[in-house]
């Protein structure tokens, strides 16, 4: 048998190699090469839908299961939303986001 904390860093070593060879196959093998229109107007929205798939289940989950209303987190995610459509500004989103969300968890 091998010792429990020899496993775990056994397995985070494993999974660490793995990604990086995976990674690093992408860059050598398209190092050269140029990708089609059609993948790389494609692969401009891969950041943003990683983000949504990040961020919408956190927002929307709660320990009771999917809420809309009252939602500490849905109500900063608008405030936050709003403010970054209207200011562009990231800091300001992060700063009204997070002030939204005090003052609502706060206030519940």
């Amino acid at each position: 048998m091998m010792d429990p904390a020899t496993k775990l860093w056994l397995v985070i070593l494993l999974v660490g190699a793995t990604n990086y060879f995976a990674r690093l196959s992408f860059i050598a093998l398209l190092a050269r090469r140029s990708l089609p229109p059609l993948a790389t107007r494609a692969l401009r929205y891969v950041a943003v839908a990683m983000l949504a798939a990040l961020v919408v289940p956190t927002v929307l989950a709660t320990p009771a299961g999917p809420a809309l209303w009252p939602n500490t987190k849905l109500v900063a995610a608008l405030v936050a939303g709003a403010v970054a459509w209207f200011t562009r500004s990231t800091g300001g989103t992060v700063v009204a986001g997070m002030a939204t969300l005090w003052i609502a968890q706060a206030l519940s």
